[in-house]
């Protein structure tokens, strides 16, 4: 059987295009549009044994594909990426009937788990940690944590109030993740340092860098001092 991705994409190029309507009109669908439904419902049917239970008609079914076609324009579900997750969500969900149009398009939106992500939680305390300063060569975990950050401005990061910082962050790690499924560029981690500085640091070598750091903070004696200058000397 053809894969989700194999149904769709030749048709929808990447995107589903745009279905117009409004102010409560039906949506007017082109053949493109219409053609991806129909692939995607028969997906749906194949998958759900007990489909007949939300569809029960020709007529529901045609009712049902209007209704969904809303309700991904409403929800800004255009992308082959959502549809292939959300199949392959309906496909691990074990269930014999099919979702209500709410539940499919929460499974167009993958969470960054899903994906291999960090938790949107332990992605924060990344950021939070990596932006001081004093951690300008550390090695991130993704690029969209990076890029999340990146977004925030890592000065925010680290002078915002933590609720203020952790909604920012939020935002923007979930816009990462979109971008990610949607396949747009994300702003690259830096790379990590593969050369350190080797550092010899043995008993011989502290006692030898003590000894010269008091040579060079050690006063001059005024036995020293040139003659001109020793009545500075006096009483000292």
């Amino acid at each position: 059987m053809k894969t989700a991705n194999q149904l769709i994409a030749p048709i929808m190029g990447g995107t589903i295009p745009a279905a117009s309507g409004g102010g409560g009109e039906p949506p007017t669908v082109d053949q493109r549009t219409a053609a991806v439904v129909n692939l995607l419902f028969a997906e749906l049917q194949s998958i759900f044994p007990a489909h007949k239970q939300a569809w029960p008609t020709e007529a529901a079914l045609a009712a049902a594909k209007k209704t969904w076609i809303k309700g991904f324009m409403a929800e800004g579900i255009n992308s082959v990426a959502q549809l292939r997750h959300g199949i392959e969500r309906c496909r691990a969900s074990g269930s014999d009937f099919a979702p209500s149009i709410g539940k499919f398009i929460f499974w167009c939106r993958p969470t960054a788990e899903s994906l291999g992500l960090p938790t949107e939680e332990k992605a924060f305390t990344e950021a939070v940690r990596k932006t001081h300063p004093a951690m300008a060569h550390a090695t991130w975990s993704h690029d969209a944590v990076y890029h999340a950050a990146a977004e925030c401005g890592f000065y925010n990061l680290q002078t915002l109030q933590q609720d203020a910082s952790r909604k920012l962050f939020a935002r923007n790690y979930s816009l990462a993740v979109r971008d990610l499924i949607d396949g747009k560029p994300l702003k690259a981690r830096p790379p990590a340092l593969t050369h350190g500085v080797e550092a010899r640091v043995t008993p011989e070598v502290g006692r030898a860098g003590i000894s010269a750091l008091r040579q060079a903070m050690k006063a001059p004696r005024l036995t020293e001092l040139p003659e001109h200058m020793a009545h500075l000397g006096g009483g000292l």
